[in-house]
């Protein structure tokens, strides 16, 4: 077996097109995507197509020739993975606000009377 590298992960599970990034298996989360789709990576030596596939304590990633083992470890938060959590949730919440002001003007378009006739 080759020589691998250890990543500790501080939530699991998370998802794989995540893992590769924050591990700095590839450039950005589009290579990434890009990587999975066509079949590059694999997970315990099984060819993964699943961008967000759940990767787990003990999994072996192996992408653009680099292989890492995956380590549960809730105390070590490193800065990337701490802006990437960070920037995905202020993305959903702007999503719900988006959806929340839109409700509020679908709704007062609806119950304002037509003054036009």
């Amino acid at each position: 077996m080759s020589e691998h590298s250890i990543v500790d992960i501080c939530v699991e599970p998370i998802e794989l097109c995540k893992l590769l990034k924050i591990a700095n298996m590839v450039d950005g989360g589009g290579e990434a995507k890009t990587m999975i789709s066509e079949g590059n990576v694999l997970v315990n030596n099984e060819v993964v197509v699943q961008k967000r596939k759940k990767i787990r304590n003990g999994d072996i990633i192996e992408c653009n020739g680099k292989i890492i083992q995956i380590a549960y470890n809730p105390t070590k938060k490193s800065a990337e993975f701490i802006n990437t959590v960070v920037l995905a949730s202020k993305k959903e919440q702007r999503k719900k606000r988006a959806k929340s002001k839109a409700r509020v003007l679908l709704s007062e378009t609806v119950t304002e009377p037509s003054t036009k006739r």
